[in-house]
C-alpha cells in the first residue's frame, strides 16, 4: 500500500482509507475471535433516502467477495458493493464521546448529487 495526501491506499485506488480508520480496523480484526477473516463493507438501502453505507465483521469470504488487503486487516466487498464504493474515503472521526467510521466521497462514485428531486429534499 502506498501512502496518499489522504491515507492508505487499498489496491487500485478502489477504496481509500485514512490511517485512523486503518488503525481502529486492525485493532478490531485483532481483538475478534479467530473465526473473524476481516471487515465486511456493506451498500444497502437507495430510493429518496440514499444508499447507506456500513461494515460488520467478516466471518467467511464469498466467491464474488473481493478481497482488499491492508497492513492488520483485509476489506472484504462483494462485487454489488463495490460498484457503489469506487472512490469512497473511509475516515474515523472522533468527536467528543462520539467517535464512527465515515464514508466520503461516495456520492463522486456513482455520480449522484446527494439530494432527492422527487420529494423536494436537499
Amino acid at each position: 500500500m502506498s501512502q496518499t495526501e489522504f491515507g492508505t491506499h487499498i489496491q487500485d485506488n478502489e477504496i481509500k482509507v485514512s490511517p485512523t480508520a486503518a488503525s481502529q480496523m486492525a485493532g478490531l480484526v485483532k481483538s475478534a475471535d479467530d473465526d473473524i477473516e476481516g471487515i465486511r463493507v456493506y451498500v444497502t438501502g437507495g430510493g429518496c433516502s440514499g444508499m447507506t453505507y456500513g461494515m460488520t465483521y467478516a466471518e467467511r469470504v464469498g466467491q464474488l467477495d473481493k478481497v482488499l488487503e491492508a497492513d492488520g486487516f483485509k476489506l472484504v466487498v462483494d462485487a454489488v458493493a463495490l460498484g457503489y464504493l469506487k472512490g469512497c474515503d473511509i475516515d474515523y472521526v472522533e468527536d467528543g464521546l462520539n467517535a464512527s467510521f465515515v464514508f466520503n466521497n461516495v456520492f463522486k462514485s456513482v455520480g449522484g448529487s446527494g439530494s432527492c428531486g422527487g420529494c423536494g429534499g436537499h
